[in-house]
């Protein structure tokens, strides 16, 4: 049985070979720091003075819902993509014939998508300063709302991972992840407060867990009351590593 410490060592070196071949084609995570950006431009001119009167106003209710979907959501397809590449093209034969923990690819695929999370983090805030954010509160609170959004993306990853693993054919992950992601991009509270949804889909947004995740961010960086959507969000983030970390390398283990 491999120990802790050699199952972190061997995902880290797993995870310079994932950014290694991130070098040589880029495209997924320029499109996962491309699109919230884009979103974020287009979300503020569009609604900002419809919903808040402002853009300077609805700025600081928008960023923190972007920064999540850019930290978490945006770069999610392409971890369950590549995984599955992998096992396509007889990588993984190689990964067992090896010795090393079944959890040690995997987890090196997600740490590298964490250095991708944390790029779009940081180029978010760059471009969300330039249009005019503030931070609202701490220095401090603004990392742990930067940070609770990483730690949300790194959680959630296991979900595509898993999808990775279980779905035969690459295209189908996309296809699978795409449909499944995509209410819980847009059925939140991202450009609008739920309160202000159609009753079906505010009803969706209030248990979704990005929607907590979005309210905690927005508290921390707006400098007002977190109440309990901290502790909500971290009880997802633990919920879903819990439920799909071992899910995902049992089925690993028995993939063919």
């Amino acid at each position: 049985m491999t120990s802790p410490l050699r199952t972190v060592r061997h995902s880290l070196v797993l995870a310079r070979r994932s950014l290694a071949k991130t070098k040589r084609n880029p495209g997924p995570v320029v499109n996962g720091v491309i699109s919230p950006a884009l979103f974020l431009v287009l979300f503020l001119y569009l609604f900002g003075r419809p919903v808040a009167g402002s853009t300077g106003d609805y700025l600081q209710y928008l960023f923190p819902g972007i920064l999540v979907m850019g930290a978490a959501l945006s770069g999610l397809v392409s971890t369950g993509t590549n995984i599955n590449l992998d096992l396509k093209n007889g990588v993984t034969d190689r990964f067992r014939s090896m010795p090393i923990s079944r959890l040690a690819p995997l987890l090196g695929s997600v740490l590298a998508d964490l250095v991708r999370y944390l790029l779009a983090v940081a180029l978010l805030f760059a471009l969300g300063v330039l249009l005019g954010f503030r931070a609202g509160g701490t220095a401090a609170a603004a990392l742990a709302a930067a940070g609770l959004a990483v730690l949300f993306g790194f959680c959630l990853s296991w979900v595509t991972v898993l999808f990775g693993v279980l779905v035969k054919d690459a295209s189908a992950v996309l296809a699978f992840s795409f449909i499944t992601f995509l209410p819980l991009q847009l059925g939140t509270s991202l450009a609008t407060p739920t309160g202000t949804l159609p009753g079906w889909l505010g009803a969706w947004a209030e248990v979704n867990p990005v929607t907590h995740v979005m309210d905690a961010c927005r508290a921390l960086l707006n400098g007002i009351p977190v109440d309990g959507a901290a502790t909500t969000a971290l009880l997802w983030c633990a919920a879903l590593f819990a439920v799909f970390c071992p899910l995902a390398v049992r089925a690993y283990g028995r993939a063919e």
